[in-house]
């Protein structure tokens, strides 16, 4: 494989290039899934290429291969030189990158079982007991699912860079549905997007624990369905981890993606209100909220040892005492801005050139109990698991709706209510943050479904949050 990369950097320099990287990939993938009792499916896929990334005449070029060889090496890139060449011929400016610490490494997860090694029995097996366990009067529809991959990364580029990385996740989760023909309501473990996921092994199967939660979510589908609607109105709530999750990724993750904000991907899903003169200058949220992009947060699918520009993973604020101070960037991007590289390039396979990606983005912990934030309540809800989401091209204007929620009345936490929905301006939201859970609350979860791109690319990135509070909110119809 060395020798393909090799052929591959010295081909790119014969042909014009200024600068290649080039990257190996080789993924496998299984997934499981369980419907009512049976199996509804298993999946098993691998792929294996190359991609090959270049600067000539001052602009990008990109090509890629299934076939591993050096004559193929050689043709993909040249193929990338002239595309690159091509591209010059309508560039604004020439691509100029920003400095980085060149490194030669090779990083191995530090699972404790490998997935791929546990029989496919036992793994079905987890799913249909949790799915026996489902099986409570009222649910018409119980769904199990796991996924796990494998990937090795090998990454080079004519600066001397080599790198050697693995990559493993593994993911659980379960669904009931609840109808008494008049109405439909779901209940989703231990998240929304297929449950939770983690740079783990076949160990993080077990740490979910299915089955002990399996009996309560299908009863709260049913529960749902008797329940009083949300009330409406402007009113404090509490967000449970996992629905903040999906609150940070809208709100903050996506609007803090320099190509966003350059307006480089504003054709396929918008562009970003942090614009760069407010960086440093403007008021994200409240005193207390810290969220910081961290690829190096142990375990979370948001997290790796490098990006895949060779960019060694690090942490950086995002909003740092409520104000807004860092952008998620690129080589490229951060040299338009005078900012040092930080690392969140990545690209879904070795046939896709990598794009500004969230890496974990995780509102830091505050000191509060979940009890004291619930004290300081006299009227409000409290909301979790997210059912939709909806936000403007700019990142700004948001609606989101829950499978769950409760009342909270004069500091207690009362009787549930159904779909629970809430509605803001980003920065007002945040800035109405008064109240962050501590650090025993908080958990990262993975996000494995978040798109961008034209063509589009779907990564696996990630969101650690405890609950929060929030004063003075939008819930259910506006009035």
């Amino acid at each position: 494989m060395q020798r393909i990369i090799e052929e591959a950097l010295i081909a790119a320099k014969k042909f014009g290039a200024s600068y290649a990287d080039v990257r190996v990939v080789d993924r496998a993938e299984e997934e499981i899934s369980t419907k009512n009792g049976s199996v509804d499916g298993i999946k098993s896929s691998t792929s294996k290429g190359l991609g090959i990334r270049v600067i000539s005449d001052g602009a990008w070029g990109f090509s890629s291969s299934f076939i591993l060889n050096e004559a193929e090496a050689s043709r993909v890139a040249e193929e990338a030189v002239n595309i690159a060449k091509a591209s010059a011929k309508t560039k604004i400016e020439d691509v100029t990158l920003g400095e980085i610490e060149i490194y030669q490494d090779r990083v191995e997860e530090q699972i404790k079982v490998d997935p791929f090694s546990v029989p496919i029995n036992k793994k079905i097996s987890i799913l249909l007991d949790a799915d026996k366990l489902m099986n409570v009067q009222g649910i018409i529809l119980r769904r199990g699912g796991m996924f796990f991959s494998k990937e090795w990364k090998t990454f080079a580029s004519s600066e001397g860079a080599y790198l050697e990385l693995e990559r493993v996740i593994s993911s659980a989760g379960i669904t009931a549905v609840a109808t008494d023909g008049k109405d439909v309501q779901t209940r989703n473990y231990p998240a929304s997007f297929g449950g939770d996921f983690q740079r783990k092994g076949f160990e993080f199967i077990e740490e979910v624990k299915l089955h002990e939660s399996a009996e309560r979510i299908s009863q709260e589908a049913v529960q749902l369905l008797s329940a009083k609607p949300c009330p409406s109105g402007k009113m404090d709530i509490i967000l449970e981890s996992s629905q903040l999750a999906l609150q940070i990724h809208e709100s903050c993750g996506h609007p803090t993606e320099l190509d966003r904000v350059l307006g480089e991907e504003a054709s396929f899903a918008g562009t970003s209100f942090l614009t760069p003169e407010k960086l440093g200058r403007f008021k994200y949220g409240s005193d207390i909220v810290n969220i910081v992009a961290d690829a190096t947060a142990p375990f979370a699918i948001g997290g790796f040892a490098y990006d895949d520009e060779g960019v060694k993973a690090k942490k950086i604020y995002l909003v740092k005492n409520g104000e807004f101070v860092g952008y998620l960037n690129s080589r490229e991007t951060s040299k338009k801005l005078s900012l040092a590289p930080m690392g969140a390039m990545r690209a879904e396979g070795w046939n896709r050139a990598p794009i500004i990606r969230m890496t974990s983005i995780n509102l830091e912990p505050g000191d509060k109990t979940f009890e004291e934030l619930v004290s300081g309540i006299d009227n409000g809800v409290l909301m979790a698991t997210n059912k939709s989401w909806s936000i403007d091209q700019k990142r700004l204007n948001f609606q989101f709706g829950t499978e769950i929620g409760w009342e909270i009345k004069n500091g207690k936490v009362q009787d549930m209510v159904k779909n629970p929905t809430y509605s803001g301006i980003a920065y007002e939201f945040w800035r109405s943050c008064d109240g962050i859970g501590n650090k025993d609350y908080f958990h990262i979860w993975g996000v494995p479904n978040c798109g961008k791109g034209e063509p589009m690319q779907v990564m696996q990135v990630s969101h650690g949050a405890s609950y929060a509070r929030f004063r003075n909110i939008q819930v259910g119809v506006l009035q």
